[in-house]
């Protein structure tokens, strides 16, 4: 098979349809449009337009809130960890950090932050790297023989302007 031989299936696209060609057409002078008026013109978005009332969105009360400070984490779970421990996927004597999770897809970013929880049970002893961790993670983690190393992301350090010599 060559680039030139390659053709579409029968009847695979649809050709668009042409208006204003005519009154002979069914789409033609005002091209299904009707006779003037606001939505016979282009360029005119009348979304959420009710005729002069109140539209609904500005009738209604809003709720809530969004917290433009907060930090999404990514959630690991005991039970993630020890399948993927059983499938040798992952090393338990190795330190698991965000780069091995990275490799594995588990997390989408390298910035993303993550989160250790307790759900489940981990049966090895593991030494792991992340953002945070519930409080009973933590103490499953030390009574099974392995550790958890908190890691902060870099902070910005404010560097203090140099003195003129003046």
């Amino acid at each position: 098979m060559n680039l030139n031989e390659i053709k579409d299936n029968k009847f695979a696209t649809k050709n668009k349809k042409r208006v204003g060609r005519g009154i002979g057409s069914g789409t033609g002078k005002t091209s299904g449009k009707g006779h003037k008026g606001q939505k016979a013109r282009s360029g005119v978005s009348i979304k959420g337009f009710e005729g002069g009332q109140m539209p609904i969105h500005r009738r209604l009360p809003k709720r809530g809130f969004t917290n433009i400070n907060r930090v999404p984490y990514v959630v690991l779970n005991f039970n993630r960890l020890q399948s993927l421990i059983n499938d040798k996927k992952i090393d338990p004597k190795k330190i698991i950090n965000h780069q091995t999770l990275f490799d594995l897809g588990i997390v989408k970013t390298l910035k993303s932050k993550i989160k250790l929880l307790a759900k489940g049970e981990i049966k090895t002893k593991i030494n792991i790297e992340v953002a945070a961790a519930s409080t009973s993670a933590k103490q499953i983690v030390e009574k099974e023989g392995g550790s958890i190393t908190i890691i902060e992301n870099n902070k910005l350090v404010k560097i203090p302007p140099k003195k003129s010599g003046v």
